[in-house]
C-alpha cells in the first residue's frame, strides 16, 4: 500500500462498542484472567515467562486442555506481560505481582483499547516469527538463532505482514471493496506477489503466491485470537500429499477452500491507528464534524460520494441548518482550483439541508459565483418567485459543473454523457462558452475536446480552448 495517496476515510464503531469487542477478544480475556490469577507463589523464568512448572496450572485457570493448552497459556502470560497487567517484582527471584495497567480493562474505553493496541503489537510481533520448531532446529551449538538456515528475514517479514494488512485496510476503506464482506487468501497473497502490469502469471509467480498464502495462513490464525480479524483456514486437505486418499469429497471450484479473511471492526480500529502512528494520513468518517465549513469541502473534495455524504451528515447534525447553509455558501467561494468542487461539495451538503435554509440561498442570488447554484436549489424544492438566470450566469454554472465533475471523477462515462447534451443541446455553446469568465474555461473546453466522440463536435471544443486560453493570457 502506498502512503503517497489519500486512503478512502474509514467508518468506525463507536469506541465504547470497539472497546467491549476488545474485552471479549479471547487472548485479552486470557490476559486479563491470568493477571488476577498471578500471586505470591507465581514464578517466571529471566525472560518474564511462567516456568514451565506452573503452566499447566495457569492453563487449568483458562479452561484449556490438550496438546496445545501450555502454548496458548504461555501466549497470554506474555500478552499480560507486555501490555502491563503484570508486572516482574523481583527478577533474580523470578516474582511477580497484578501490574497497574489492569486498572486501565474497568476504565474509560479509551483506556481499553489503548491496552488492547499494546497487545496487538505483540501478536503482530509474534505472527512474524517463524514455527518454534524450525527455531528449535536452527538453534547452533552456542544456543544462537542461525538465521540465514532459516531463509528468514525478520525486517522482510515484518514488512511483508504490514503490507498485507495495509492492502486488506484498503480493501475494505475502498468504495468499492467488499466492505464487511470476506476477501479470498489467494487473492490478497497475490496482491503483495503479482506485478500490477502482468497478465498471466508465470509458474514462478504462481509458487511465490502458494508459499505465501501458506505464510498467511499461519499468520491469520495467529492474529484472529486478538480480534484483529475473522478467518476462515485454508482447508486441510489442500496441504495433504498428492498420494494420500482425500477424507472427503471436495468441491475444486470453492474459493472459500483457499482461506477467507475479513477485518473485524476492531481490526479496522487497530490498523489506522498503526497508520496514524506511521505518519500515513488515514480519514476516518466524522473527524470532520467540529471542524468549519472549509475543512469540511476541501477535506470531503477527495471522498467517495457515499463517504462525503456521511462526514457532511454528521457536520450537519452539529449546527443550526440556516447557520449552516450560510457557513457553507460561504466557504464555497473562491476562483482557485479547487473551488469547483468545492462548489459541488456544498450544492450536495445543500441537498441534505431542509427548506429551512431557503434565507441563505436567496441572500447569495446575486452572487457570480453562488447565485446558480442558489437557484437550482430553490427551484427544486418549489419556491416561487426566483429570478431567471442571465445567459452569463447560466454559462459561468456549466463551466463551473462540468470542472468540478473533471476533479471528482476525471473523464468519467456520466460526464461524457454530460458534454455530448451540452453540444446537442446547444448549437452555438462553444461559440460563447470561450468567452465565460471562469479560471478553468479552458481546461473544461479542452476536456470536452477529448470526451466528444464526433470529430467535428472535438474540433470545435479544442478552437474555443485555444480562443479562451489566449484570452486569459495563457
Amino acid at each position: 500500500m502506498s502512503d503517497s495517496s489519500p486512503l478512502p476515510p474509514v467508518r468506525l464503531h463507536p469506541e465504547a462498542e470497539l472497546a467491549r469487542d476488545a474485552l471479549s477478544t479471547p487472548l485479552l480475556t486470557r490476559a486479563a484472567r491470568l493477571a488476577r490469577w498471578a500471586g505470591e507463589d507465581t514464578r517466571v523464568d529471566a525472560g518474564g515467562g511462567l516456568v514451565e512448572e506452573q503452566l499447566p496450572a495457569a492453563a487449568s485457570e483458562l479452561g484449556l486442555s490438550g496438546d496445545d493448552a501450555a502454548a496458548y497459556a504461555s501466549e497470554a502470560w506474555r500478552v499480560a506481560l507486555d501490555t502491563g497487567l503484570v508486572e516482574i517484582l523481583d527478577e533474580e527471584e523470578g516474582t511477580v505481582t497484578a501490574g497497574a495497567d489492569l486498572a486501565l480493562l474497568t476504565g474509560s474505553p479509551q483506556d481499553v483499547l489503548g491496552v488492547w493496541l499494546t497487545a496487538l503489537e505483540t501478536v503482530l510481533a509474534d505472527a512474524s516469527v517463524p514455527d518454534l520448531d524450525d527455531l528449535v532446529d536452527a538453534l547452533d551449538e552456542g544456543g544462537e538463532v542461525d538465521l540465514t538456515s532459516l531463509d528468514w528475514d525478520p525486517q522482510a517479514e515484518q514488512e511483508f505482514l504490514d503490507g498485507v494488512l495495509g492492502n486488506l485496510y484498503l480493501l475494505t476503506v475502498s468504495e468499492d471493496g467488499p466492505g464487511d464482506g470476506t476477501v479470498p487468501l489467494p487473492a490478497l497473497a497475490a496482491s503483495m506477489i503479482v506485478p500490477s502490469d502482468m497478465g498471466e502469471p508465470t509458474n514462478d509467480v504462481l509458487e511465490q503466491v502458494s508459499d505465501a498464502m501458506m505464510r498467511l495462513d499461519d499468520q491469520f490464525r495467529i492474529l484472529e485470537p486478538i480480534g484483529l480479524v475473522a478467518y476462515r483456514p485454508v482447508d486441510e486437505a489442500l496441504m495433504a500429499d498428492a498420494d494420500e486418499e482425500p477424507a472427503a469429497v471436495v468441491d475444486e471450484t470453492d474459493v472459500s477452500r483457499y482461506g477467507m479473511v475479513r477485518l473485524t471492526p476492531l481490526g479496522l480500529y487497530g490498523l489506522r491507528s498503526r497508520l496514524l502512528e506511521a505518519g500515513i494520513a488515514a480519514p476516518a468518517v466524522g473527524d470532520l464534524a467540529d471542524k468549519g465549513a472549509d475543512a469540511l469541502l476541501d477535506g470531503t473534495a477527495v471522498f467517495p460520494p457515499s463517504a462525503a455524504q456521511a462526514e457532511t451528515e454528521q457536520w450537519l447534525a452539529r449546527r443550526e441548518p440556516l447557520a449552516a447553509a450560510r457557513e457553507l455558501l460561504g466557504a464555497a467561494r473562491g476562483a482557485d482550483q479547487g473551488a469547483p468542487l468545492r462548489r459541488l461539495r456544498c450544492q450536495q451538503a445543500l441537498s441534505l439541508v431542509g427548506t429551512v435554509a431557503e434565507p441563505a440561498l436567496r441572500e447569495v442570488l446575486d452572487d457570480p459565483e453562488l447565485g446558480g447554484l442558489a437557484r437550482v436549489w430553490l427551484v427544486e424544492r418549489g419556491f416561487e418567485d426566483v429570478p431567471a438566470p442571465s445567459q452569463d450566469m447560466v454559462f459561468w454554472l456549466t463551466v463551473d459543473t462540468i470542472a468540478a465533475q473533471l476533479a471528482a471523477e476525471g473523464n468519467s462515462e456520466e460526464l461524457q454523457g454530460l458534454v455530448e447534451g451540452l453540444a446537442q443541446q446547444h448549437g452555438g455553446f462553444f461559440a460563447a462558452a470561450w468567452r465565460v469568465d471562469h479560471p478553468a474555461t479552458a481546461d473544461v473546453l479542452e476536456a470536452m475536446g477529448r470526451l466528444h466522440p464526433d470529430k467535428k463536435v472535438a474540433k470545435e471544443a479544442r478552437k474555443a480552448a485555444f480562443k479562451a486560453r489566449s484570452q486569459q493570457g495563457g
